[in-house]
């Protein structure tokens, strides 16, 4: 009856966990932040900031998905190697 409960460690917060939310946050932060590139200057080549701005954040979503799936993919590789080692 005194068994110490098991932990889910599915639910573990860890360093890695946390970048990773952080990398599929951010582009819902910037583009749900409006005010912050709603205007016309500076322009990029003769294309207005809000519009610039909006396909910058394409390319840096991508970027930081991928580095989330990456991340992901070691995260669980060191889970599995984990399991497997302390049985």
């Amino acid at each position: 009856m005194s068994q110490a409960p098991e932990v889910n460690r599915a639910a573990v917060v860890t360093p890695v966990r946390v970048i990773i939310a952080l990398c599929l946050i951010a582009p819902f932060v910037a583009m749900l932040w409006v005010g912050s590139y709603a205007k016309t200057d500076p322009a990029f080549l003769g294309i207005p900031f809000f519009y610039w701005y909006q396909m910058a954040w394409v390319v840096i979503s991508t970027v930081l998905t991928m580095i989330a799936y990456q991340l992901w993919q070691r995260d669980q590789r060191a889970r599995k190697s984990e399991r497997g080692a302390g049985s």
